[in-house]
């Protein structure tokens, strides 16, 4: 023990109490380091009498009165019987075998959604499971698939719906004609409206690709259903007489341009010609060609 004690000095440089308390301790660690593992091994393979358990849950089970829940969807063979979903009441639904939860689902589906057309729509219906759709599909008095001149007539007739769809005048529609086109909402319906306002009316459909949120794909769409009529005169601003504020509140302008015409203005006189405009250097070319409809002098 004290060739013990010495070479833990001698290693650890413990002190003569430390080296103590370390030989007190070190016992106590693995005794708690190999406890759990030695109390499981015995729980683990202790021999557990579960017979008294036993005894009372068949006990349980022989007192048990078991009763055929609602939803089952068994079909009893003699209660078979040819059927159209579409005219069937609930007790023709109920003797086939439903459910009265899901007669009464069926019942309301076909007051809110509409009629069945084909035998696989009446998997719609939540609670038909494919056992029960396997024993209901010979008695369903439903052709198995739409009839195809049928879906040709229905598609000749939605292209004759989306031919009639009217053109528009961009300038002169209102939210719930531009709501018309797929792909633009309220918010977008109202921020066109807003933009146009601004502008004076649109002069080019390219004008719509200043309205933020407006897609190529959008664009083509509402370019295909309006037009700009060739007599369309846009709202007009007087270069001359109008103030910086004014001008700035056009979308081509703003308020740093709209200062520097106006200052420019005070300089040198009235403006004659859109290309006066053109030694203001916060200008540039591209916008005195955008601004062209806009002003008057």
């Amino acid at each position: 023990m004290n060739r013990l004690k010495v070479l833990l000095r001698s290693v650890f440089g413990f002190s003569r109490t430390e080296t103590n308390a370390f030989l007190i301790l070190l016992p106590l660690m693995a005794i708690l380091i190999f406890s759990e593992p030695i109390f499981r091994f015995f729980i683990v393979h202790r021999n557990i009498d579960f017979s008294k358990e036993r005894i009372k849950l068949d006990s349980i089970v022989a007192h048990w009165d078991f009763q055929k829940p609602e939803d089952s969807t068994t079909l009893s063979g003699p209660d078979k019987f040819k059927f159209d979903p579409n005219s069937a009441t609930e007790d023709d639904f109920l003797a086939l075998g439903f459910p009265g939860s899901l007669a009464r689902r069926v019942l309301n589906y076909r007051a809110k959604q509409g009629k069945f057309n084909v035998k696989s729509d009446l998997k719609k219906i939540y609670g038909i499971d494919s056992t029960f759709y396997a024993e209901l599909s010979p008695f369903i008095n439903l052709p198995d698939k739409k009839n195809p001149l049928l879906v040709k007539e229905n598609n000749k007739t939605e292209i004759l719906k989306k031919v009639e769809l009217k053109s528009f005048d961009l300038n002169l529609a209102d939210t719930s004609q531009l709501k018309s086109i797929y792909g633009i909402g309220p918010v977008l319906a109202d921020r066109i409206v807003t933009y146009r306002d601004k502008l004076g009316g649109f002069t080019s459909s390219l004008q719509l690709t200043e309205v933020y949120g407006l897609d190529t794909a959008v664009i083509n769409r509402l370019s295909k259903r309006s037009f700009i009529s060739e007599t369309f005169i846009p709202l007009q601003l007087n270069v001359n007489q109008a103030d910086e504020k004014t001008l700035g509140a056009h979308p081509y302008i703003k308020f740093k341009l709209a200062r520097a015409i106006v200052t420019y203005r005070f300089q040198h006189g009235n403006f004659k010609m859109i290309d006066d405009l053109t030694p203001i250097q916060a200008i540039t070319p591209k916008t005195i060609e955008k601004l062209r409809p806009y002003l008057i002098y």
